[in-house]
């Protein structure tokens, strides 16, 4: 942990954080995460001092923008816009396929679990590019992938992940609920070790001046990478 970089924080000022995830890397201890020497929260004390809250979750695999509280006054000011759904959440992914060039899945999904009952969830999409490979696998000579823009409504356990799962669309580098032939492509042919799905901003009030927070969390090296190979560099929206 002690050699570990330090974050990229996205924001900062006196009530709150942002911080730029890294994929890999958990955010803090739990049952979910199992035992591990290198968690976000510990990494991040190490650079801010005073005591900091966490507003929301990002999953392990999942890279992107991560709101701090700096204070618990200012984490459940936080919390109250996210159970509003008013907090503004777009992530990158890319899929399988070639899905309609815009749609939401609404199918209800359990919690960390995986048992009791599900809850409603919602995830909207529209498509930014698509790209069709020329390397065969399995019965296809050519492979389809697509570039999308997400705005999860509803927060569950890997809600992004599980819902293009069920339509079949899975997110690329996804080793729990997505496809391991399409991810060893990516790895073989393009050097892509990771999950490609990237919180990649988000818009919300600042709980104490009340003004809009726009922030936008940049991309990594692996990325990058594919956008380029897909050609996909110029694809990604203005605000």
């Amino acid at each position: 942990m002690t050699d570990a970089a330090p974050l990229e924080l996205l924001y900062l000022d006196d009530h709150l954080l942002a911080v730029n995830k890294p994929p890999g890397l958990a955010v803090h201890r739990s049952r979910l995460v199992g035992a591990d020497e290198d968690y976000l929260m510990d990494r991040l004390r190490l650079q801010v001092d005073g005591p900091l809250y966490l507003a929301h979750r990002l999953d392990r695999a999942t890279s992107g923008v991560l709101l701090v509280a700096r204070s618990q006054e200012i984490a459940a000011e936080l919390g109250r816009q996210l159970m509003a759904r008013t907090v503004g959440k777009s992530y990158l992914a890319v899929v399988r396929g070639w899905p309609a060039e815009q749609g939401e899945i609404d199918y209800p999904l359990s919690g960390a679990s995986l048992r009791g009952e599900p809850k409603p969830a919602l995830t909207r999409w529209r498509r930014l590019a698509t790209v069709e490979v020329p390397i065969a696998s399995g019965r296809y000579v050519q492979q389809r992938y697509s570039l999308l823009d997400v705005a999860p409504e509803t927060g569950r356990y890997r809600q992004i992940r599980r819902h293009f799962h069920h339509v079949s669309h899975h997110i690329l580098g996804d080793t729990s609920h997505g496809r391991g032939d399409h991810n060893r492509l990516i790895r073989q042919h393009f050097g892509v070790h990771r999950l490609l799905l990237h919180a990649w901003r988000i818009e919300a009030t600042h709980p104490a001046s009340g003004e809009t927070l726009r922030l936008q969390a940049p991309l990594d090296a692996e990325w990058n990478k594919l956008l380029q190979a897909f050609d996909w560099t110029e694809r990604l929206p203005d605000r």
